[in-house]
């Protein structure tokens, strides 16, 4: 090896080391101390958070209707495909931690240093185009959840929804930690709506069990199997991806090897805790839809037919009152969460600073703007159809957000020592595949008129 000093200029170095290196999220990057001097379990609390913020992708309005249809017309067996999707989930979710520790960058900034800018940018304005598809629908829910609850017209609930803005702002003026708080907080009354609709509905809880098991009828019922494809591949949306490797890093854990390793092992089960949350609120919808509505033999898709049955169907005038609460908390929340990863892949693409609230605000009005333009043409019918959209957007964004990420994680020569083990790519690289594939045929029912 030569003595001379390394020449480290841009021009000389490899192109995935080329960096601006402004962190992501700066104004809370590295804001959530981690000590040292602390026992283990205080510091694994230091790193619960960020897991929350990446499941409720996994719960957001969008997933709604696959739920209440799988669970409307076939009970409680697509919840084994339920299980499945959320293993997938954790797995890349898992990856995306081992990218932010192991190199200091969320994806986003890895995409923009690891390729050169002709790939770079397309792959930034296909990222811009899922996050805007993303908070169509976030946008969206919460304005059916205003309506259910208060008879706001679709109309005025979505300008309404511009306010959430201010909401995150002020959040970020108190501390990241804020942030996390009021999530969990969302989630915690998301679970408390659907128990209490599930012990009204009383469903069978051997069918439900039952149910986790894996079934044969999946791949021999055609309907089935269409309702399962849908509720895996909508199960992982690009933009989560890009949040969890950014938001990680809001924890100042330490550079050595040890302290990395420590941190990778933390966060990977918060997310996986968090996810397995997400989980029994997505099952929990599922099993409320087949304990109500299939006993009955009625076919739910729609969230105000759904909303609309459940005070005949259970004989309590709560129920539809907890249903569009917890709609407008799903939506709420992923309002906030669309918003924060819109900011970290423009950041992280293109390296472009925005004030927070001009991030914020061109972000709601690019998705307030299509909703309300397809409300006053075609009315409310078309929503449903907007939704659709949205979801097939995020489809045709999601391998040029999964394939870096996997490719990332499996080199030695970006991660070292963190790089994953060749196991757990190979489960990657299957699931990917599988993701793309599925939301291929997502696409192409779309484009056919099948959907």
């Amino acid at each position: 090896m030569s003595a001379e000093p390394m020449d480290t200029t841009p021009a000389r170095r490899p192109a995935w080391l080329r960096d601006s290196t402004t962190p992501p999220l700066a104004d809370v990057f590295r804001s959530i101390p981690v000590r040292a001097s602390s026992t283990g379990w205080r510091r694994f609390l230091a790193f619960v958070g960020p897991g929350y913020l990446v499941a409720v992708g996994y719960m957001d309005p969008g997933n709604w209707a696959t739920s209440l249809a799988g669970g409307s017309q076939f009970g409680y067996a697509l919840l084994t495909i339920a299980l499945l999707s959320n293993i997938m989930a954790i797995l890349l979710q898992s990856l995306c931690a081992r990218l932010a520790i192991g190199t200091g960058k969320d994806l986003a900034q890895a995409c923009r240093d690891a390729f050169p800018r002709w790939l770079s940018w397309p792959l930034w304005a296909l990222a811009e185009l899922a996050i805007c598809a993303t908070d169509l629908a976030e946008v969206i829910g919460t304005a059916i959840g205003l309506n259910l609850i208060f008879g706001i017209p679709l109309e005025i609930g979505i300008m309404i929804t511009a306010l959430d803005v201010f909401l995150i702002l002020w959040l970020q003026t108190k501390g990241f930690r804020w942030i996390e708080a009021f999530i969990i907080s969302m989630m915690g009354v998301i679970a408390f709506c659907f128990i209490f609709q599930i012990a009204m509905a009383n469903p069978d809880w051997a069918a439900v069990v039952k149910g986790f098991a894996p079934t044969t009828d999946v791949f021999t019922n055609p309907d089935m199997l269409y309702l399962a494809l849908g509720i895996i591949g909508a199960t992982v949306m690009p933009h989560n991806l890009y949040l969890h490797s950014g938001i990680i890093q809001t924890r100042a854990y330490g550079n050595t090897l040890p302290e990395k390793r420590e941190a990778l092992k933390f966060a990977t089960i918060d997310s996986t805790v968090a996810l397995m949350f997400a989980l029994t609120i997505n099952a929990s919808l599922l099993i409320l839809a087949a304990a109500t509505f299939h006993t009955t033999g009625q076919v739910v898709a729609d969230l105000n037919v759904a909303h609309g049955l459940l005070n005949p169907l259970l004989g309590s005038t709560i129920a539809p009152v907890l249903f569009g609460v917890a709609l407008l908390c799903c939506g709420l929340n992923s309002t906030v969460t669309a918003t924060m990863a819109g900011q970290i892949v423009m950041e992280g693409f293109i390296d472009i600073k925005l004030v927070a609230w001009a991030r914020r605000l061109v972000t709601r009005l690019v998705a307030i703007v299509p909703a309300i333009v397809v409300i006053l043409i075609y009315g409310e019918a078309q929503l449903g159809q907007l939704l659709i959209l949205s979801q097939v957007v995020l489809s045709l964004q999601l391998p040029f957000a999964v394939i870096p990420l996997v490719m990332f994680t499996a080199s030695r020569a970006k991660l070292g020592e963190l790089v994953a083990p060749r196991w757990l790519t190979a489960l990657a690289v299957l699931i990917a595949a599988l993701l793309i594939s599925l939301n291929a045929k997502l696409i192409f029912d779309f484009l056919s008129g099948n959907l």
